[in-house]
């Protein structure tokens, strides 16, 4: 759907709700402008993720980013083959002290 107008800078623009409808907005909804190299999007405002997690869960979260940021890292690797030989060659070297059994006694 296309619709054209002459802006006057008078006026304010408004939506028809014919595009309204078409691009699903809702009565309520909040919306978010971005304009950038002479066009201007509308989307839906997306919730802040601060109020999905209690301050508990967020300091929970936050402690595992920490500990996960520590590493370790591997790659980077210039094809996947690469990547598929350094898994492979990890998961064929057990740790120390892995797959070790009880001796039974007795």
């Amino acid at each position: 759907m296309s619709i054209s107008f002459k802006n006057d800078n008078k006026t304010p623009l408004v939506v028809p709700p014919s595009v309204r409808r078409q691009a699903r907005f809702k009565s309520g909804q909040e919306l978010e402008f971005r304009a950038s190299g002479g066009l201007i999007a509308i989307v839906p405002k997306l919730r802040a993720a601060n109020n999905e997690y209690t301050p508990a869960q967020r300091r929970a979260i936050d402690a595992e980013l920490r500990e996960a940021e520590k590493g370790p890292f591997y790659g980077p690797f210039d094809t996947m083959d690469e990547m598929i030989a350094d898994l492979k060659g990890r998961l064929a070297k057990p740790k120390r002290g892995e797959n070790s059994r009880p001796h039974d006694e007795g």
